[in-house]
């Protein structure tokens, strides 16, 4: 079995990716990291869910040099839900290396972004939009960037982000090391590559057990009227555990929330008209089990990392046959197998053709099915409503994994006080059998201040705290309060 010591990586990042169970690399991982440690430029195609990110996340990790306070790394992704998820990972992997992230997307505080950037920061994450506007308003500095990932690069073509990917690297006093990755290499990808990288290691990993291999495909021809009674029919029948429906427009998923809501169903949804917070808040109650039926946009297509997604339903088909791979993709994540179920009206089914051809091409095949009959909808309807009225098992964050290793402290002291991280730092080194290694990321805001204290040297930490002075005073001191997924 092979295992990350054989790819060239300190022991502190090994020391995360045995926290997080990461015990043998995938197929892409093998391919890049070694690649993108050597300082190759590098072209990568590699099908969802294959555990893309952490092979470029390795490697940024790796590539710190931590005492420099500005920016490094830049990472661009699309969309600001799959920026989040990729800042999560890099963070999680840095635990221990103490890897600043800040995550710089639309919908969310500039100021607050504009803040942080003034403190140590490793890496950025960032939407193209609004890392452009931070390098108009002069509030990141470039001057140290030595590499630059771009995710999800056949997605930033289509959205038309190219000319903001652009006047980013116009941007830059000098080229970095670039880095792209795509779940799919047509030509206009191929192409633009050329701009960006030389001369590059071209990794295209043809997986053996592909997603639309792994997933139960068919189709319901439906009447355009009849296709929300239709989907109750099939949720019905199905009983998923989990599930997305995907609508094409906002309207169409408040339609079918709302009559999913009269049927006793619970459900919540996702569209680009949400608030960034709430869009947060309804990702994050999904990935940990708060329910089980999200209704969404194509803004949840892309990069939303959620386990044992049970059923992909298309209430709506989308724009084109990659964008439908991209959808049912949310299920089968890591190897596992999946369903996806399409509603077709006679309308489209000459565009569903080609989806169905685009599939085959893929080794795969949509299997035509009749909608059940209303005797055996009702026969299996006591079955729903129990599950439905069943209590969800919540799952922990990726947090707990460090729980061992790690403990979060709060004082109660912070900007407004003038409070340093030196200033943490020198108190906390100063306890006896405590080292710098032992620290881990500080963050300090107004009137608080949080610092993970590593190597399983928390407790010690928090009890010489309570009389320890910081600052030439004595703190209140605390472990930090769970998170809601915690």
């Amino acid at each position: 079995m092979k295992t990350f010591d054989t790819l060239n990586i300190s022991h502190k990042t090994k020391q995360a990716l045995t926290a997080l169970n990461y015990i043998e690399p995938t197929q892409v991982q093998e391919s890049v990291i070694s690649e993108m440690i050597a300082g190759h430029d590098l072209l990568v195609k590699s099908q969802t869910g294959s555990g893309k990110t952490a092979a470029f996340a390795i490697p940024i990790v790796e590539s710190i040099a931590w005492e420099e306070r500005r920016p490094q790394v830049l990472v661009l992704a699309p969309t600001r839900e799959l920026a989040s998820q990729i800042s999560e990972e890099i963070f999680n992997i840095g635990r221990f290396k103490r890897i600043k992230v800040e995550t710089l997307i639309g919908h969310a505080s500039f100021q607050a972004q504009a803040r942080n950037l003034k403190e140590r920061t490793h890496v950025v994450v960032a939407t193209p939009g609004r890392l452009l506007d931070h390098i108009e308003q002069g509030t990141i500095q470039l001057g140290l960037v030595k590499l630059m990932v771009l995710d999800e690069v056949d997605e930033m073509l289509s959205m038309g982000f190219m000319d903001q990917v652009d006047a980013i690297f116009d941007a830059l006093s000098s080229r970095p090391q670039v880095a792209l990755f795509s779940a799919t290499l047509p030509q206009e990808v191929k192409d633009i590559a050329d701009f960006y990288v030389k001369n590059p290691t071209v990794v295209e990993v043809e997986a053996t057990n592909a997603v639309s291999k792994r997933i139960n495909q068919s189709f319901y021809l439906v009447d355009q009227a009849d296709k929300l009674e239709s989907l109750y029919q099939l949720l019905v029948i199905e009983n998923p555990d989990s599930a997305i429906i995907f609508a094409n427009t906002r309207a169409a998923v408040d339609d079918i929330s709302t009559f999913l809501q009269q049927k006793n169903v619970n459900t919540e949804t996702l569209h680009g008209g949400m608030e960034q917070r709430d869009r947060t808040r309804v990702i994050n109650d999904f990935k940990h089990n708060y329910f089980r039926y999200l209704i969404a946009t194509d803004v949840a297509a892309r990069g939303i990392d959620v386990a044992d997604i049970a059923v992909v339903y298309n209430y709506d088909l989308p724009d084109n046959p990659d964008a439908y791979t991209h959808r049912i993709g949310r299920s089968a994540r890591f190897e596992k197998t999946g369903q996806a179920i399409a509603l077709v009206s006679p309308a489209q089914r000459s565009d569903f053709a080609k989806i169905e051809q685009a599939q085959k091409l893929l080794g795969a095949s949509i299997v035509e099915m009749q909608l059940p009959s209303i005797s055996l909808v009702d026969k299996r309807l006591s079955s729903f409503i129990a599950k439905q009225n069943r209590a969800l098992v919540l799952k922990k964050d990726k947090n707990t994994l460090f729980k061992d290793e790690i403990m979060k402290l709060h004082i109660n002291a912070g900007k407004k006080t003038k409070l340093r991280a030196g200033d943490v730092v020198g108190a906390i080194t100063s306890i006896p059998g405590i080292t710098g290694d032992d620290v881990g990321v500080i963050s300090i805001v107004d009137v608080s201040t949080f610092v993970e204290i590593l190597n399983g040297k928390g407790a010690k930490v928090l009890k010489a705290l309570q009389t320890e002075k910081i600052k030439g005073r004595v703190r209140k001191v605390s472990r930090a309060n769970a998170g809601k997924y915690e």
